[in-house]
């Protein structure tokens, strides 16, 4: 059962760090999401499939193929969709201007909202050192966050089975680290000083899983926040207003069977095996 039963409608929907193939992922969330709120854009800002899990160990359950399948009928009913990628799934850096399944790809953008301010659109991961060099998550460290991840996903179960809203452990636990809000003030710093360089009136970005939106010396700064943490998305409405919608807090459905894992595809087969199964569906 969704939090709101009316369809929302926006001018633009901005959701990054979703990680499909990540046993974290609340995909099922994202799928409740995105059947309740309709828009004439939305910009997928990164880490949308988590390409680094996926090396390791297949991953891929029917809620994945689900995601897929509904934003490819949602670009088919005509919503422009851009996928910005991020660091873990850089695989689609190398295909700027490509288009799948009616889905384009970017390496950055500029938006202007209905009000006319122009945004500076991008992942972030360029911006954080310590992936772009040593490609491990800077703020908790790997071994701390998957552990966080893990009990976050026990702690879900739990709380579902009780009828109580989905909470995140792991971004409770992340801000009590100091050095992981220090990072989280340089990463918007930096992020802020880039929008400044572009000349642009603000910054919507991913990557540190932590939405939020608040004025850093004159530059918008706009975080999606994750569909793995906070279950967080911007939206634009039609006036050029922002709104922070934090829709896992708005959720609790009862546990359901772990679905079936769909055999190992690359991600181009895996778009032309939904449009089938959407094509079927309609």
């Amino acid at each position: 059962m969704t939090g709101e039963t009316d369809i929302r409608q926006f001018r633009t929907l901005f959701i990054s760090d979703v990680h499909l193939g990540s046993k974290a992922a609340k995909a099922d969330f994202l799928i409740d999401f995105l059947r309740t709120h309709e828009a004439e854009t939305i910009f997928l800002v990164g880490d949308i499939v988590d390409g680094w899990r996926l090396k390791r160990s297949w991953y891929w359950p029917q809620d994945c193929n689900d995601v897929v399948q509904k934003l490819l009928r949602k670009a088919r009913k005509g919503t422009r969709i851009v996928y910005i990628p991020g660091n873990h799934d850089e695989f689609l850096r190398g295909f700027p201007g490509t288009h799948f399944g009616g889905i384009e790809v970017a390496e950055r953008m500029i938006h202007e909202t209905a009000d006319g301010k122009k945004y500076l659109v991008l992942h972030g991961d360029e911006f954080d050192v310590v992936v772009r060099n040593a490609r491990l998550v800077a703020y908790l460290g790997d071994w701390a966050y998957d552990m966080a991840i893990n009990i976050n996903i026990a702690l879900a179960a739990i709380r579902r089975r009780l009828g109580m809203p989905y909470w995140s452990f792991s971004a409770w636990a992340k801000l009590q680290v100091k050095q992981a809000v220090n990072f989280i003030g340089e990463f918007q710093r930096v992020v802020a000083e880039e929008a400044r360089r572009n000349e642009v009136d603000g910054v919507i970005c991913g990557h540190i899983h932590h939405a939020v939106m608040e004025d850093i010396d004159g530059i918008h700064y706009v975080n999606t926040g994750d569909w793995v943490e906070s279950c967080t998305a911007i939206a634009e409405h039609h006036d050029g207003r922002f709104e922070l919608i934090s829709w896992g807090h708005l959720i609790a459905k009862p546990a359901k069977p772990v679905a079936a894992l769909v055999p190992p595809v690359s991600l181009p087969l895996a778009i032309e095996a939904a449009k089938k199964e959407d094509v079927q569906a309609a």
